[in-house]
């Protein structure tokens, strides 16, 4: 049901899943293996994985903190998208990268709750794409010091406002990593 024309399929994109990114995160090991559930998933079903690094000083390109979390291996093809932004659509090719795979149904999982992800399904969103927030495959560090409710909190408040969210044309959906579809895109 998305606003993009002749674009049915869906894609799975995992979000920064990298080492200098969830090793503090919370239940970090029960979301990366919900994600690694979902890629093998996605790939019996023929649904393209698009795998996201963040650059930036931190997370400087080729460091040992900037890469994909051993737990979970990109398989050669698989699109891989470098990006500086919170959004990562946001100069990257992501979009083109989407849009040679007729996607316009988004699945996305990663970290972190409240900065990447929350950009990425966003920027998807007013983009033309549904998106669909995988419940239990998406996590954050805590960051109670700086005044930010516990990592539990920000997560559960992501899930239930995206559930809520909508717009003409297209669908925002919540679902847990047992219970996803990654076969079709959302339906009405």
């Amino acid at each position: 049901m998305s606003t993009l024309s002749d674009r049915t399929g869906t894609a799975l994109v995992v979000v920064d899943v990298q080492n200098g990114v969830v090793a503090g995160a919370h239940d970090r090991d029960g979301v990366v293996a919900n994600i690694r559930t979902l890629v093998e998933r996605a790939r019996a079903a023929d649904v393209p994985v698009v795998w996201v690094q963040h650059d930036d000083e931190e997370l400087e390109r080729g460091s040992d903190a900037w890469q994909i979390v051993p737990d979970l291996v990109p398989a050669d093809g698989e699109a891989r998208i470098e990006k500086q932004y919170g959004d990562s659509f946001e100069a990257t090719d992501l979009e083109a990268q989407l849009a040679a795979r007729g996607v316009g149904h988004l699945v996305v999982t990663g970290a972190q709750t409240d900065a990447c992800v929350r950009s990425t399904i966003h920027g998807a969103f007013v983009r033309g794409y549904d998106v669909t927030l995988v419940a239990d495959a998406h996590t954050t560090e805590d960051l109670t010091a700086y005044g930010a409710p516990p990592p539990d909190q920000v997560i559960a408040h992501a899930n239930l406002y995206w559930n809520f969210q909508s717009a003409p044309g297209r669908r925002a959906t919540v679902a847990s990593a047992a219970d996803v579809a990654l076969d079709a895109p959302a339906t009405a």
